[in-house]
């Protein structure tokens, strides 16, 4: 009796090894996901980028441990990134081509077109449905920018905690659903002690958590110690070396920091994939010329500093945000991932924003929404392995006045051609030879520009891309007034 009971005892114990292994080769643990998005943070304003008067030693640091990448791209304006995000799709095809709700210059040459929805359409399945379907707990703290109503907000969009930041600036900020918390705190702090609740209350299970950051933009605001720093620090003379932005970056870094503090606490470091980019390239001055400071740094320079009126500058890229030039939509991408990244690596891969759905859906080892394109691509292969297709094809549409007229483009490889879709005239640039864009070779290559300009027509032609008509109203003399859309609600 006494060995009948050790054998039984051996069996159930080698029957629950067994059955443990089984378990974990069907079901390995799955990394975390963390993606921290700035807001109108330019393609080269971080010293990982080779910026010489911006700190961010948090920033530096997980690009030290992770890979940092050269040719990322988004949108030129916030919503249409961030719903390509949501999606997976061209912000063409969601409808969603410009901020919610719109620009409009009602007597300008042509009359561009109008969202049909001010909101994530309703048929989207999400990002955060698809990895709530995966097994992930989902987390959306910030800015949002894809429809406010109750029903359009992240909670109802696949996301099990959110709060958006519905206006009030850096240090009085409201948030929907509301969010009780210290007046004293800096919105910038605020998002990083709900991402941070979260990673808390989710670290036993797979989480997707995502921070989402008001700060670079407009209106300028920062706390006055690291203003003064930065007034005190020897400016670059390649740079604008504005204080205020630099001390915004500071805080967007703070909170990164503050996050990857927060993974370490609870031993999730190695299982998290932590992601770090922005929304669209930096600002180098308003459409509206306009002071871009406010709060309590409005006065930091005096009224006729021309600091007052610019943010930062992205040379050696063209312009900014609001244009299809490098400037504006050439964005800051770096990614952290334990194990399967070689720390320090540079990856020249073409990536787009509509590339986190599918990555996401690989990592997570998700469904594949069975009625929604996708227009992305994995990175997995760049991440693990840094192999990409350097003739991949990039597209962007903007048919909207901003910091430029309408337009359409399209990246392949080294080549980029930009459409105008006021006058129908096509652009032909090099980007190795010529990252200014200032040197138009339609006439020196033909060939190339008529394959392109077919690629870019046909890409048209199968998202929808709406484009502008001609205007009954234009009228020379009041073409660059501004007023509010008409299909604002």
């Amino acid at each position: 009796m006494k060995y009948s009971i050790v054998i039984l005892c051996g069996l159930l114990v080698f029957s629950s090894y067994i059955n443990g292994q089984k378990s974990n080769d069907t079901n390995p643990s799955k990394p975390n996901i963390v993606m921290i998005m700035a807001d109108d943070l330019g393609g080269r304003d971080l010293p990982a980028y080779g910026n010489n008067f911006n700190e961010s030693p948090n920033i530096d640091q997980l690009r030290k441990q992770g890979m940092l990448f050269n040719n990322a791209y988004a949108a030129p304006v916030c919503s249409p990134t961030r719903a390509s995000i949501q999606s997976g799709q061209y912000p063409a095809r969601v409808g969603i081509f410009d901020f919610i709700p719109g620009h409009w210059r009602p007597f300008e040459e042509v009359i561009v077109p109008h969202h049909e929805v001010q909101h994530l359409p309703d048929e989207i399945i999400t990002i955060g449905d698809m990895m709530q379907e995966a097994g992930y707990k989902t987390g959306y703290f910030g800015k949002w920018h894809l429809g406010n109503n109750p029903n359009h907000l992240p909670d109802a969009r696949g996301y099990d905690k959110a709060h958006v930041y519905a206006g009030g600036g850096y240090y009085h900020p409201k948030f929907l659903p509301a969010y009780k918390s210290n007046n004293n705190k800096r919105l910038s702090e605020l998002l990083s002690d709900m991402g941070i609740d979260f990673i808390k209350e989710y670290k036993e299970e797979p989480f997707f958590l995502f921070v989402s950051h008001y700060d670079v933009h407009v209106q300028l605001d920062a706390d006055s110690i690291l203003i003064d720093k930065y007034l005190k620090k020897k400016k670059d003379p390649d740079y604008a070396s504005n204080a205020v932005y630099a001390a915004m970056i500071e805080h967007v870094d703070k909170s990164v920091g503050d996050i990857m503090k927060a993974l370490e606490e609870y031993g999730l470091t190695d299982n998290t994939i932590v992601i770090f980019c922005s929304d669209n390239g930096g600002v180098d001055n308003r459409f509206d010329n306009i002071p871009l400071l406010g709060g309590n740094s409005k006065n930091v320079y005096p009224e006729d500093h021309p600091l007052r009126y610019v943010a930062t500058s992205n040379t050696p890229l063209r312009a900014g945000k609001g244009t299809l030039y490098e400037g504006g939509i050439r964005v800051p991408l770096i990614v952290r991932w334990p194990g399967n990244i070689v720390p320090g690596s540079t990856s020249e891969a073409l990536v787009s924003s509509v590339d986190y759905y599918p990555t996401f859906l690989e990592i997570a080892k998700g469904k594949k929404p069975e009625n929604q394109i996708l227009d992305g691509l994995t990175m997995v292969p760049a991440l693990t392995q840094n192999e990409f297709d350097p003739e991949r094809e990039i597209f962007t549409h903007y048919p909207v006045y901003h910091h430029e007229q309408p337009m359409s483009a399209l990246r392949k490889g080294d080549w980029k051609i930009v459409e105008n879709l006021v006058t129908g005239e096509f652009y032909l640039y090099n980007l190795k030879h010529d990252i200014n864009e200032m040197t138009d070779l339609k006439f020196s290559f033909p060939e190339k520009l008529t394959v392109m300009k077919m690629a870019l027509q046909d890409w048209e032609a199968r998202t929808n891309a709406q484009k502008p008509i001609p205007n009954p109203n234009f009228d020379v003399n009041k073409r660059y007034e501004w007023s509010k859309n008409p299909y604002r609600k």
